[in-house]
């Protein structure tokens, strides 16, 4: 079945890319940062070092899984983040209507209409590089699609006769949301949630590849691939090894994000049947 395909290559995908972090220390040849031995700069990759070495001396390898670390990190709490203010904002304009849904419906608008990597880019710009800069700026970019989708489920949920019910048993109305609602809609919300972590992934590599992300010497696939630029004709193991690192991870939430909506969506079901 496709979707079982989907999950399981996915899942696998995403299961060896957090092992791969989790592990980092294990499972590393070198420190990411201070085996720097310009003896060693720019080896090809073989027995002593598999993916290389950078212009430093510094083993490619140790610095892709410790790469791995980082950008999870910052795919995992940056969506969190987006997740939780916009599943907050979107359930509550969805319940309660009135001017408080029009004013969340409008600024949802205004989000979506600025490309959510510019915005990133005036925030990084005004608190600097670094890692809490950067999960800020991310935190605080892509929560509107979690928002729109919160919203429409909750206006096609509100109205189901276990919500009446709960009224008449004097819920109040942060009671139905959080225990009634939320529970109910979780689906799509889990599979927006791994596919915004791959969005977030990239958008952390495209900052720290302008420079506005993690600090060198510190690893990072986008700061790998920034440093690489320079030699992509005479060492071109240095933006190979970290660009695959990048696709697969994000290809790998992409492909568990379409597994799990053909799971939890009816309709996909119906449509693979």
């Amino acid at each position: 079945m496709k979707w079982g395909t989907n999950l399981w290559v996915g899942g696998g995908l995403v299961g060896v890319s957090i092992l791969v972090g989790v592990f980092a220390d294990v499972i590393q040849l070198a420190d990411p940062v201070t085996s720097a031995n310009l003896m060693n700069a720019e080896i090809p990759p073989g027995r002593e070092f598999p993916f290389g070495t950078d212009a430093q001396g510094r083993d490619i390898y140790s610095r892709i899984v410790h790469g791995a670390r980082i950008s999870l990190t910052v795919g995992l709490v940056s969506q969190i983040a987006n997740s939780i203010i916009g599943v907050t904002l979107g359930l509550t304009a969805g319940y309660w209507g009135g001017w408080w849904d029009d004013f969340v419906s409008g600024l949802t608008n205004l989000m979506l209409a600025i490309p959510s990597l510019i915005f990133a880019l005036a925030i990084m710009a005004i608190l600097g590089p670094g890692l809490v800069s950067l999960l800020i700026a991310l935190g605080l970019t892509n929560w509107s699609y979690s928002c729109r989708i919160a919203r429409a489920q909750v206006l096609s949920l509100k109205s189901q006769g276990y919500i009446q019910a709960a009224r008449i048993l004097g819920y109040g109305d942060l009671r139905i949301m959080f225990t009634q609602l939320l529970p109910n809609m979780l689906g799509p919300l889990i599979v927006m949630a791994t596919l915004g972590m791959g969005g977030a992934i990239l958008a952390e590599a495209a900052l720290s590849f302008l420079g506005l992300g993690i600090r060198p010497p510190y690893p990072s696939w986008g700061s790998m691939l920034s440093d690489a630029r320079e030699q992509i004709n005479t060492a071109p193991w240095l933006s190979v090894f970290p660009g695959l690192a990048i696709f697969l991870t994000v290809l790998g939430l992409n492909l568990l994000g379409d597994g799990l909506r053909d799971i939890l969506d009816p309709q996909s079901k119906e449509r693979t049947a």
